[in-house]
């Protein structure tokens, strides 16, 4: 199975919406350069596709890549039915494994006061590093395990 990466996205603070960065190097054990919640245990990496974006994109919000605060946004693999353990590698050969799939939303976010819904708690997921190098918009990403 294969999708590839359209944003590659980082905050400076926590509870920020993430900006697009093009290009970012993946630290093992760590997660995105520059991004304050990079080294968060077992969260490194999260990760949203575009088609959970469109979901709420659906109900007249306004939403992008970055706005949900997920770390590389995705598009052709349906990330929140992979199993934890999942292993997926892209095209610069980064190696991340699965260790989560959505979240507990202790406060809603402004998305879920405007519409009712954020897709973020269901259908994004959480990754660790496990081959460090650099991702892009464009990069694919597999499915390998």
């Amino acid at each position: 199975m294969r999708g590839k990466i359209i944003s590659v996205n980082v905050s400076e603070g926590k509870g920020e919406k993430k900006h697009n960065v093009g290009t970012c190097r993946l630290l093992k054990d760590k997660g995105l350069t520059g991004d304050a919640h990079a080294g968060f245990m077992h969260r490194q990496v999260s990760l949203l596709a575009r088609e959970s974006i469109d979901k709420i994109r659906a109900k007249g919000l306004d939403v992008n890549a970055g706005d949900f605060a997920e770390n590389l946004t995705t598009e052709g693999i349906v990330l929140h039915e992979l199993p934890v353990g999942t292993s997926l590698k892209t095209t610069g050969g980064v190696l991340l494994r699965v260790t989560q799939i959505g979240k507990e939303c202790h406060t809603r976010c402004n998305i879920f006061q405007t519409v009712g819904d954020c897709v973020m708690p269901r259908e994004g997921i959480f990754a660790e590093v496990l081959t460090e190098g650099d991702v892009s918009v464009g990069d694919e990403l597999e499915v390998v395990a």
